[in-house]
């Protein structure tokens, strides 16, 4: 496989000088899941915004697909990334339809075509488009409107993925359907994914690697299995937070 983005040495200052990013250096093999793990503060969102140059480092360099992200056209290369957040960010005034197909409508794409794709890709997150389409964002439950925000970000069929906590706000059931139905989705339609979370048993489930930062420096990038074998002081640390509640129970 290819590298489909590389992080060489990355680094990035704030204005008053504090080092949110210091010499960051992994590869996302194309068609591959990296969850970028860590808690808050560890510079996780503001690596995964490097990629689509939300954010400019202030040392080493990012590329996608071969091509340094500091000399690409933002236009081209924002077209063949897909941005999900935690907050969907829809347009209340326009429907599911609409809100699916904005990336086309930005790019001038006809109605018909438009409508077209929006309608299968709401069918592909998991909303049946006949009901659906012509509803409004307020129609719809929180994680409803997660599977709009994801299919809003497909529409324009984009080779990379890049996804901030996408599934933080909401409550464990819906997020473990949201996580099902991301898999599925992911392995076949062949994308490469960054994914942004802390919660561990996101990272193992949905990352083919797992990238654990930790102020603003990268602890690890290991497969999961390799992951939760690590004896690294950092790793031990974090997969011993997420079993408190195995150990409360144990007599």
């Amino acid at each position: 496989m290819s590298a489909a983005i590389e992080f060489r040495n990355v680094s990035f200052a704030a204005a008053q000088g504090r080092l949110l990013l210091d010499g960051i250096s992994f590869t996302v093999e194309e068609g591959t899941t990296t969850a970028i793990l860590g808690r808050s503060g560890s510079g996780k969102s503001t690596l995964l915004r490097t990629v689509n140059h939300l954010v400019e480092p202030t040392g080493g360099e990012v590329l996608v697909r071969g091509a340094q992200v500091g000399s690409s056209d933002l236009v081209s290369l924002r077209r063949g990334i897909g941005y999900v957040i935690q907050e969907t960010g829809l347009f209340p005034h326009f429907t599911l339809e609409r809100n699916a197909g904005l990336v086309l409508e930005a790019q001038g794409r006809p109605r018909a075509e438009r409508e077209k794709r929006s309608r299968e890709l709401l069918d592909a997150v998991g909303l049946d488009p006949n009901p659906f389409a012509r509803r409004y964002p307020h129609q719809l439950s929180g994680g409803q409107r997660q599977r709009v925000g994801l299919a809003r970000a497909l529409a324009a069929d984009p080779e990379i993925l890049l996804m901030d906590e996408p599934f933080g706000a909401l409550d464990p059931l819906t997020r473990a359907e949201m996580q099902d139905m991301l898999r599925d989705l992911l392995a076949r339609m062949k994308k490469t994914a960054l994914l942004v979370t802390h919660d561990l048993d996101e990272a193992l489930y949905l990352g083919d690697r797992i990238a654990l930062l930790s102020e603003g420096r990268l602890i690890a990038d290991l497969t999961p299995g390799e992951f939760l074998r690590s004896t690294q002081p950092e790793i031990a640390t974090y997969i011993r937070a997420f079993h408190r509640g195995e150990r409360a129970r144990r007599p």
